[in-house]
């Protein structure tokens, strides 16, 4: 018996299927392409994308014959839906969080309620990037889909139907709508109105980890299947990295190091709207039960990456022909000691508190002397600084850090994950599967299905031990020095930019990552 965890991003999907004792037996990847209609639009062809989970699935049920998959969870990014009918027919395009439609609608809604009001009920600001604009976008522009559509599913309640469950979403992935209430945990009739939506076009609230169906057997045997695996409700995809990396429990931390640099708590008290509105803070349930989670963020991964693609293209061209990693390389031309670089990482829209998107990354103090790795180490250590400052808006809030899991491509870095923990000065415990978010899946997947009695049952059976990095305190107290002088460089900048007519923040909106 296998539990098969289906991680659902916005550029691919995964399928890893698991031993109850949290062993990878198989695993596949299928890669798809945006649809850009035009200039700030952004879609997936919804097609495209069941026929690609469809391979990965079938993939590893092939490979994993002998010790065939006994459940199905699905875990993916937030806010896109899927307009579908109860035929399980597929009516259109699932519109991205990024994409520009529905900014139109955010005057009239600021006006119906308030952003205390509306926090109080959903745990978020209102921005562009939830459903509930594109949904509205769709009634108004595309009304023979909105009106056909029977309901309309985010991507992991999109897979579990496809395959023959009823049309459901989790707590987590409902609030990522801005239409669900988070204390009475179903959707808000208030807010509903509000939207000028409809209630029945959208789909049943359950917890992560709830049985919602068996694959149905046209669906079995076109992916081999056995008759009857049980499909289990997922999550929002940074809650399912969390369950897979063992943060189920009040105090504990997320560490994501992937294209997004993340840190996401879990805790059991909500702090007030008004404590979080000012910080630019969101609160959003957590697949575990009983615990809210909050996310502080940049694109530090994505800033690595550039990098890589500037400073290093023919050396990432070879290693991609032999088949070696190139980060191993560039990652050994670390300095030991802190940067002599400082690194502004405003490369990209940044997150809490301010939200800045118009800025620039900045580099302050090369020389003649410079080396590679130095720049390397001054973005590492300027976008960790960045969630160091995210860090002390959770403490603000009231919402506590015991220790961090780190997860993601970059936690596969010693050096990095040390990093972490001299800027941080806390441990972080880095997790020995690296795909966090099927495990989370599967662990819920065993969860829903009385494989586990809980999700804390769960995670000790499958996450198993992690590798400990301890903050070194002669390092860490050179950091403390460095993140005051980092502290220093926005304020700079802001000014600089003021003066020649730009920077900017956008509306306060909670909860990008």
């Amino acid at each position: 018996m296998s539990l098969l965890g289906i991680d659902v991003g916005t550029s691919g999907c995964k399928a890893v299927a698991f031993s109850t004792d949290g062993e990878p037996l198989a695993s596949a990847r299928e890669e798809y392409d945006l649809v850009v209609p035009g200039p700030g639009l952004a879609e997936l062809d919804a097609e495209l994308v069941w026929d690609a989970i469809k391979r990965v699935i079938a993939e590893v049920a092939a490979a994993t014959v002998s010790d065939p998959v006994s459940a199905i969870c699905s875990s993916s990014f937030g806010e896109s839906m899927v307009p579908v009918t109860t035929g399980r027919r597929i009516l259109g395009r699932s519109i991205l969080n990024f994409d520009a439609r529905g900014e139109e609608y955010l005057g009239g809604l600021q006006a119906g309620v308030n952003d205390e009001r509306l926090f109080g009920i959903n745990g978020n600001a209102l921005g562009n990037h939830y459903s509930v604009t594109k949904l509205m976008w769709v009634r108004d522009n595309q009304p023979d889909v909105y009106q056909r559509a029977d309901v309309f599913l985010n991507l992991a309640g999109f897979v579990g139907f496809m395959l023959g469950g009823d049309p459901a979403v989790d707590y987590s992935l409902a609030n990522r709508t801005l239409l669900f209430d988070l204390e009475q945990r179903a959707w808000s009739d208030e807010l509903v109105r509000w939207a000028g939506l409809e209630r029945q076009k959208l789909p049943g609230v359950v917890p992560s980890g709830t049985a919602v169906g068996q694959v149905s057997p046209l669906m079995a045997g076109e992916l081999g299947l056995s008759a009857g695996t049980a499909i289990v409700s997922g999550a929002h995809d940074q809650c399912s990295n969390a369950v897979g990396c063992g943060v189920t429990r009040d105090g504990d931390a997320m560490l994501g190091m992937g294209t997004y640099l993340c840190v996401m708590p879990a805790y059991q008290e909500r702090p007030a709207a008004r404590t979080m509105i000012e910080r630019g803070l969101s609160t959003e349930h957590h697949a575990a039960p009983d615990l809210f989670v909050s996310f502080v963020y940049n694109m530090g991964g994505a800033i690595v990456k550039w990098f890589r693609d500037t400073f290093a293209a023919e050396e990432w061209n070879q290693a991609r022909v032999r088949g070696d990693d190139i980060y191993t390389q560039l990652f050994s031309e670390l300095p030991d000691l802190p940067s002599p670089i400082a690194v502004l990482p405003h490369f990209s829209p940044m997150g809490p508190p301010d939200y800045i998107s118009d800025s620039s990354g900045v580099f302050i103090g090369l020389s003649l002397e410079t080396r590679r790795g130095d720049i390397l180490k001054g973005i590492l250590e300027g976008s960790a600084f960045s969630l160091k400052e995210g860090v002390g808006l959770l403490e603000g809030a009231g919402i506590s850090i015991s220790g961090y899991r780190a997860v993601g491509g970059g936690s596969r870095s010693d050096a990095w994950v040390q990093l972490w923990a001299d800027v941080l000065e806390a441990p972080v415990e880095r997790s020995r599967v690296a795909e966090a978010g099927a495990l989370g899946a599967a662990i819920m997947a065993g969860v829903g299905t009385g494989v586990f009695r809980s999700f804390g049952e769960g995670v000790a059976a499958m996450v198993g031990p992690a590798d400990l990095f301890s903050p070194r305190e002669e390092v860490a107290e050179q950091y403390r020095a460095a993140f005051e002088r980092y502290r220093r460089l926005w304020p700079l900048l802001k000014e600089f930019l003021r003066e020649g007519g730009s920077a900017t923040s956008l509306p306060s909106a909670p909860g990008r990552c």
